[in-house]
């Protein structure tokens, strides 16, 4: 019987739920089911009602168990919103073998050290939850290719990117979907899964920047030399443009969610102040992000551009809003993931929960070594690391 993966994305706005079985050959999982609910107990991506948010799993997942004609008894979850950061890090090691030869418990040492070198400050509070060597570099000369193993020095060297989220929420998000009677397999930052189908990998080759505009975030995820560079996370989302309208136009909000989608016509206003306020807070938003692009000295220097996806990504005029403020080139995104995938999930927002099952068939090998060494383990990890992020 072919393998079974759940992912679920508690995001502000919905809980989405894909239920995939594994494929043949390299192809991508094939959809067996899909459920969605209204998220209650929410805000900005943290919980606020544990109870609340167990309620809205519970219904996502009934749907989506419905449709698959499965039992759902594990999941791959996503943790989003701005309970997420990142850390950099680097750490050394002395090659033990007396050939020195690069081992695995080599990488493993150097890698270790890398995390053992972050600030106190930096981890208050929080916990890594990826860890991701970007650049090796053996007696002072930089790596190339993805790892040392097999090469010989004396000295090796690490650049890590952690990603890191709030304790407290971690414990909280894998406590209100076992409360639903639900094993949490892993936790995965929201960004990384959805790169996993929203991204191709000459994007990821060339430099790019992938932005989801959700309800009350924006989170954004930036790739180079096929690896994520950076993630960061804006408490600013497609809500505040909602409640802008609602404050210009002085209409309800539940009207100005309306106008925003371009449901509403033959109302009374004025057009151009509509799209004054919608022009203003899209500019805000991608002036964060221009903000955090040069901060890494990426902006402006990704050929790929930013690839727009989220609720948030449907209005009209936001790529062109993305484009004139990064100075990069700017599309909306859309599913990478086969026809089959695309009739089944409609919109790229559905791509985190989609990218949450790729995760979890490309780390199903993990638990048959989780029996052996702590190094073998962490090399193990190494080398499946960027499996999901092939096309």
């Amino acid at each position: 019987m072919k393998g079974i993966a759940t992912g679920i994305d508690i995001g502000s706005y919905h809980v989405k739920v894909v239920i995939a079985e594994e494929s043949d050959g390299r192809g991508l999982p094939r959809i067996r089911g899909t459920g969605f609910s209204e998220t209650r107990g929410m805000r900005h991506g943290y919980i606020v009602s544990e109870e609340d948010v167990t309620h809205s799993i519970m219904l996502a997942v009934a749907q989506a168990e419905k449709a698959a004609r499965i039992r759902v008894k594990r999941a791959f979850v996503s943790i989003g919103g701005v309970s997420i950061d990142e850390v950099f890090s680097r750490g050394e090691a002395i090659v033990t073998r007396g050939d020195s030869v690069v081992t695995g418990r080599d990488m493993a040492s150097v890698l270790t050290s890398s995390e053992g070198s972050i600030s106190p400050s930096q981890l208050l509070n929080r916990t890594v939850i990826h860890s991701i060597p970007l650049r090796y570099f053996l007696d002072g000369t930089k790596v190339l290719g993805s790892r040392p193993s097999g090469m010989r020095g004396m000295k090796l060297l690490v650049e890590t990117l952690f990603i890191v989220a709030l304790t407290q929420h971690l414990s909280s998000l894998r406590d209100a979907v076992e409360e639903a009677g639900i094993e949490v397999e892993d936790i995965v930052a929201a960004p990384l899964a959805a790169s996993f189908v929203t991204l191709t990998k000459p994007q990821k080759m060339a430099g790019c920047i992938l932005a989801n505009i959700g309800a009350e975030t924006l989170s954004t995820i930036v790739f180079e030399d096929g690896k994520p560079i950076s993630v960061k996370v804006f408490p600013v989302g497609a809500s505040d443009i909602t409640n802008d309208i609602a404050l210009g136009l002085r209409v309800p909000i539940e009207e100005a969610e309306q106008i925003k989608l371009g449901a509403v016509t033959g109302a009374e206003y004025s057009k151009k102040k509509l799209d004054d306020i919608i022009s203003r807070k899209l500019s805000e938003m991608f002036t964060l992000v221009d903000g955090h692009l040069k901060k890494l000295g990426k902006n402006g220097l990704l050929p790929a551009g930013i690839i727009l996806t989220g609720g948030g990504s449907g209005l009209q005029t936001v790529s062109e809003h993305a484009k004139a403020s990064l100075k990069l080139p700017a599309r909306v995104g859309t599913l990478g993931a086969g026809e089959q995938a695309k009739m089944q999930l409609k919109d790229g927002s559905w791509s985190v929960a989609y990218g949450l099952t790729i995760w979890g068939f490309s780390q199903s090998e993990r638990d048959a070594n989780s029996q052996g060494s702590f190094f073998l383990l962490v090399v193990d990890t190494i080398k499946k690391w960027f499996k999901p992020f092939l096309p």
